[in-house]
């Protein structure tokens, strides 16, 4: 049996710090069978608090993750390069070995403001909509197959 290479994925948006985290965190959790992922930001900062938290709460642990740059990846091949917050998008190098651009624009839950159980509702919010959507692009289509027995 050949074993086919992991395709390879980068998300990205401004900070580095909670969306492009989770996305990252949620893809290789989900599918890291198929999938290696990488994520980075324009001006990363560190990974949020809050974002480590709620990835706690559904047995992923992101605490060892750290914000990266964009430019570390810029020569770096990829399948998939996913922008996850329109400023980002627009800010974006051009990846010269990058084979296709995916966009989804996130809430960032890092601006939000409140008590810490509403901070917290926005962060799980994001979290979720983020997993429905990573779910929804790499759990079909060109990157599985599906074999149906005949007979």
């Amino acid at each position: 049996m050949v074993k086919q290479r992991k395709k390879k994925v980068l998300f990205v948006c401004t900070h580095n710090s909670s969306r492009s985290q989770i996305g990252e965190a949620l893809l290789r959790a989900l599918y890291g069978d198929r999938y290696e992922a990488y994520s980075a930001g324009t001006k990363p900062t560190r990974v949020n608090p809050y974002a480590i938290r709620v990835m706690k709460e559904i047995g992923i642990d992101i605490s060892s993750q750290s914000s990266k740059r964009v430019d570390e990846f810029l020569y770096k091949k990829f399948d998939y390069v996913v922008t996850v917050c329109n400023h980002a998008k627009e800010e974006c190098p051009v990846f010269p070995g990058a084979k296709k651009y995916l966009h989804q624009d996130f809430e960032d839950p890092s601006e939000c403001k409140g008590t810490e159980e509403e901070i917290l509702a926005i962060f799980r919010r994001v979290r979720n909509d983020i997993i429905n959507w990573v779910k929804g692009t790499f759990d079909k289509g060109e990157d599985t197959k599906v074999v149906k027995n005949v007979g």
